[in-house]
């Protein structure tokens, strides 16, 4: 059995790029995953994530990442890098995932495998819609997601796929006898 896995998608779905780990998030809800696999709507939750985190075996972040690349850019990090990546605050009451990550760390409790996807943003200002530089990454960086959950041991029965291979959530509560394996997709 696989060890058990945590897909957190975060931002702030009212600060348009800013949303797209909570966009990604719910596309994957279309998936069914096994009961080691948690989704887990991460929001700007801060310091609340910290139990979550320390007791999960492998973490997967899903998030807009400025790395100061390309707007659209895959971002991929490993463990070791994310501390120092997740600076930009919206608030300044606002914990940041760097903080969580390094209390965790500090406390040796730190998942061994740690991984953020995401694309870097392009616009985060008020609104609801991702920006049209990401929105049309928006299912590449879900079929990543799928491709890392299926290496890390984690295959998802996809109820209802769109033509391009997304799980496709509102579908899926529909028709349930539409079942083929993550792995198609990646």
């Amino acid at each position: 059995m696989a060890d058990r896995t945590v897909v957190i998608g975060l931002g702030n779905p009212l600060m348009g790029d800013d949303g797209l780990g909570l966009v990604a998030l719910s596309r994957l809800q279309g998936a069914g995953f096994p009961p080691d696999v948690e989704l887990v709507d991460g929001g700007t939750w801060g310091m609340r994530l910290l139990p979550l985190i320390e007791e999960t075996d492998r973490l997967l972040i899903l998030d807009a990442i400025d790395k100061n690349a390309v707007p659209g850019a895959v971002v991929e990090l490993s463990r070791g890098e994310l501390p120092m990546l997740f600076t930009t605050k919206v608030s300044p009451h606002q914990v940041h995932l760097r903080e969580v990550l390094a209390l965790a760390e500090l406390r040796g409790a730190l998942p061994r495998v740690v991984v953020a996807l995401g694309l870097q943003p392009d616009v985060i200002a008020m609104g609801t819609e991702l920006s049209p530089r990401l929105a049309p990454r928006l299912d590449g960086l879900v079929r990543r997601a799928l491709w890392r959950l299926e290496a890390w041991g984690h295959r998802a029965e996809v109820r209802a796929v769109r033509e391009d291979g997304v799980p496709d959530k509102a579908s899926a509560a529909t028709s349930p006898t539409s079942r083929t394996s993550a792995s198609s997709y990646a």
